[in-house]
């Protein structure tokens, strides 16, 4: 059964990966290259337009921002990876707090954004390796499908899938939030994550 969410609302943002919430609700989190989407596909699941800030600039998401779903688990958005109109000291400051979150004991599943139209970059591979290597179960999201002609979505599609294969990633979909295309096979594969827990 697919997740329903009946209420969502913002908890806290966080510098230091040391003062995160006690780990008592199961964590989505939402990783990518700066830009990718990961604030706009966690108001897609939510339904809400902007509960968390997005930005057409890249680096708008500084802070480890949680977002509490039902009460019953967090979302979780991360500062992008990458290139972000910011100092290189930033961007180190950055990959150590994601680091740091992503290493911290907790019950996780990590939601791995990549763009459609560059399917995986050098960086997004990187990433996949990284959290299949300390065992982090992920799913991979391809964003921005819509702009993408339809044969081109299936054939991304089929390439990234193809790309993944030596890796335990649990899923991978494509998504848009313009035509809200993988929300509802996102929020089913959550869903039985959940129950799994």
């Amino acid at each position: 059964m697919a997740l329903i969410i009946k209420h969502s609302e913002f908890l806290t943002s966080l510098a230091d990966p040391r003062r995160l919430p006690l780990p008592e609700l199961p964590e989505v989190a939402f990783v990518g290259r700066s830009n990718v989407g990961k604030s706009s596909l966690i108001n897609l699941l939510l339904g809400r337009k902007a509960l968390a800030k997005v930005s057409g600039k890249p680096g708008k998401t500084r802070l480890v921002n949680y977002f509490t779903v039902n009460r019953e688990l967090y979302f979780v958005d991360l500062p992008g990876y990458g290139w972000a109109r910011t100092s290189r000291e930033l961007r180190a400051e950055w990959a150590g707090m994601i680091g740091g979150y992503l290493t911290s004991p907790r019950r996780r599943l990590v939601v791995q954004l990549t763009d459609a139209r560059h399917l995986l970059t050098r960086l997004d591979r990187q990433s996949v390796e990284w959290l299949c290597y300390h065992m982090i179960p992920t799913v991979v999201a391809l964003t921005k499908m819509d702009k993408l002609s339809k044969a081109e979505q299936e054939k991304v599609l089929l390439s990234a899938r193809r790309q993944l294969k030596p890796y335990p990633v649990k899923q991978v979909l494509g998504c848009s939030t313009k035509t809200r295309r993988g929300r509802d096979d996102l929020l089913g594969f959550l869903g039985a994550w959940l129950r799994d827990k």
